[in-house]
């Protein structure tokens, strides 16, 4: 994969699962937060999904849009894109009604010394859109950062292990949590929250990060050593098809591939690929932030790539001089000081 309209192409061709549950999905489908990593991709693989399915609903696609060049994209593809900062609570009211709420909101880098912000948008802003969207199904992007580092031979933790967040940014993420699940309980709301980590494409990911470190010649820390990766268009499709599995009570979801890859093995994997020497520093620690995601892939599938297929693409994607999005995942942090 070396060019963006194969990526694009990649990240939103939906399968004919995804299309069936959109066609037996009612009404409009809003997307909050629709500029940020995942959600162009997202909102162009509803489109699509949406358009073979036959239906008339309108996905609605919402942000700041700091890129002027994002908004003509989705505005292309056949969205209603709307310009608004959700945190205004005149901008708030005046969004479309929907049946459908995705949530994917939120501030993780520059928490440290600005956490009264990162407590704002992680956990008081969902609960004021929840509140606003209270009659809707409503699906949330969470993050596996809610549960404590884990054994590395553990398997990962599972959605009813219990949580321990390490650093505000993941107190503020399982916050975001408890408050949109005393909403959904209070009003009846059908909802999803979907804890991710970490998603990869070709343009942002622990797969661009440790690739991008091995062609600076920087050497690889492997303290945290080892990592749950999915590929972006899975995570896509599962936080779309949420939407039938919403519930009340909540349903609460780890989204990640099905493997503990070594962060070690990642690197000499992309070496190789790269035609790189790779250097390490430091010894593998006993403990990381592994999930268990056993319940997503009985629901949905597993992943329709590979790690080592994503291996290979991002390692063409950095060697044609692909475009990058300059957003490091920080995995490699233990103290959840982002």
């Amino acid at each position: 994969m070396k060019t963006l309209s194969e990526l694009h192409e990649a990240l939103t061709t939906p399968s004919q699962a995804l299309v069936d549950d959109l066609r037996a999905t009612t009404g409009d489908i809003v997307v909050l937060g629709a500029a940020g990593k995942l959600g162009p991709s997202l909102v162009m693989l509803a489109l699509r999904a949406l358009a073979e399915a036959g239906s008339p609903a309108t996905v609605h696609a919402v942000s700041r849009f700091g890129d002027p060049v994002v908004a003509d994209e989705l505005r292309a593809a056949g969205a209603h894109v709307i310009t608004a900062d959700v945190a205004d609570d005149a901008a708030l009211a005046a969004l479309p009604d929907a049946e459908n709420v995705i949530f994917l909101v939120g501030a993780k880098f520059g928490t440290q010394g600005n956490e009264h912000a990162t407590w704002a948008t992680n956990t008081y802003l969902p609960g004021k859109v929840a509140t606003r969207y209270r009659s809707s199904r409503f699906v949330a992007l969470s993050t596996g950062n809610v549960y404590p580092l884990v054994p590395t031979g553990s398997g990962g933790a599972g959605e009813s292990d219990p949580v321990g967040p390490v650093g505000e940014y993941a107190m503020s993420c399982l916050g975001r949590e408890r408050i949109l699940t005393h909403i959904a309980r209070e009003h009846d709301m059908p909802l999803a929250l979907i804890r991710l980590n970490y998603a990869v494409e070709m343009r942002y990911g622990i797969l661009v990060d440790l690739g991008r470190q091995i062609l600076a010649g920087d050497p690889v820390d492997v303290t945290t050593g080892y990592v749950n990766i999915v590929w972006q268009g899975y995570a896509n499709e599962v936080i779309l098809r949420a939407l039938r599995q919403a519930s009340t009570p909540e349903l609460v979801l780890n989204l990640t591939g099905p493997e503990t890859l070594s962060v070690r093995r990642l690197a000499e994997k992309l070496g190789a690929a790269l035609e790189r020497e790779v250097t390490v520093a430091g010894e593998e620690a006993p403990t990381a932030l592994l999930a268990d995601a056993a319940r997503c892939h009985d629901l949905f599938g597993y992943p329709g790539r590979s790690p080592d297929e994503l291996v290979r693409d991002v390692a063409e994607w950095l060697l044609s001089g692909g475009a990058v999005l300059d957003k490091p995942t920080k995995f490699q942090v233990r103290d959840g000081r982002f």
